[in-house]
């Protein structure tokens, strides 16, 4: 890896969990394959089964504050 993307890339690690996790839907956005439809829709029918489970209360949720705090102590 080039000097100019390590530095990119620390930039981009220490930035919170949420716009990491925008940048890395960019850069994911950025590549054409000929199954990105195919996964597009299966991530699409993933979201949706997972909403009805949510919503016929299969499944709990975790508050995204939770989650992000857990993510950040594992990194320090």
């Amino acid at each position: 890896m080039s000097r100019q993307s390590e530095q990119v890339l620390a930039e981009a690690l220490s930035l919170p969990p949420i716009e990491r996790a925008e940048i890395v839907e960019k850069l994911l956005s950025g590549f054409e394959f000929s199954e990105r439809r195919t996964i597009d829709e299966l991530w699409a029918k993933e979201a949706e089964s997972r909403i009805d489970a949510y919503e016929q209360g299969e499944i709990a949720t975790i508050p995204a504050k939770e989650v992000f705090e857990k993510i950040e102590q594992r990194k320090g």
